[in-house]
């Protein structure tokens, strides 16, 4: 099957930011109230086909996207290689493993649907198991509705603790790894926009 037929889990843009009254362009943590709100509208999520939404700013697709901290404040980074997906972001190094949702049958509430995608995202990129992953924290979501790629998809931002040893890239033709100090970070000038926008909101808060 192609990618493009992929059926994915949107929500469309007017109900995700309130008629525009909760959008927003940057990280946003959960504890904001308009984040609460946003967090609920997730629950009203649908399934529609990835070409169509592609090309579709009507609706915002769901993407994970899980920040791996190491035991020695380390954050992983990777660069995505022409083997993967997106080709927008070829080339581009990213700190957030994951990508688009799926319904899950079965699945009793909107968490557990986020929380098995985002896992299941990192099972194959980082080859981390159910048990690795059992600490994920939700921490907020990234939007940039300044370019073509940010327009018609929100990210669902985790953070995950991890042991070093146990992450490793499982398709070495579309990632590559390496893990980089949090006080370092931002010496990389080649990131994708979401990474950028989220050191900024988060790692150099502390600076």
């Amino acid at each position: 099957m192609s990618k493009f037929d992929e059926m994915i889990t949107v929500v469309p843009r007017k109900t995700i930011f309130n008629d525009e009254a909760y959008q927003f362009d940057g990280f946003k943590s959960i504890q904001d109230e308009e984040t609460k709100y946003i967090y609920e509208t997730i629950n009203q999520y649908e399934t529609k086909r990835r070409g169509d939404m592609e090309e579709d700013p009507s609706y915002k697709q769901l993407i994970s996207y899980c920040i791996l901290e190491n035991e020695n404040d380390e954050v992983l980074v990777y660069e995505r290689l022409t083997g993967g997906g997106e080709g927008r972001l070829h080339g581009l190094s990213s700190i957030g493993v994951g990508g688009h949702m799926n319904d899950v049958p079965g699945a009793t509430n909107v968490e557990e649907v986020i929380r098995e995608n985002a896992a299941r995202e990192l099972e194959e990129e980082v080859g981390l198991n159910k048990q690795d992953v059992e600490n994920m924290e939700l921490i907020g979501f990234i939007n940039d509705d300044q370019n073509e790629v940010g327009k018609v998809h929100i990210g669902v931002v985790f953070k995950l603790k991890v042991d070093k040893e146990s992450v490793e890239a499982i398709e070495t033709d579309t990632l590559k790894i390496n893990w980089v100090n949090q006080s370092e970070l931002s010496h990389n000038e080649n990131y994708e926009t979401w990474s950028s926008l989220i050191i900024d909101g988060i790692y150099r808060r502390g600076e």
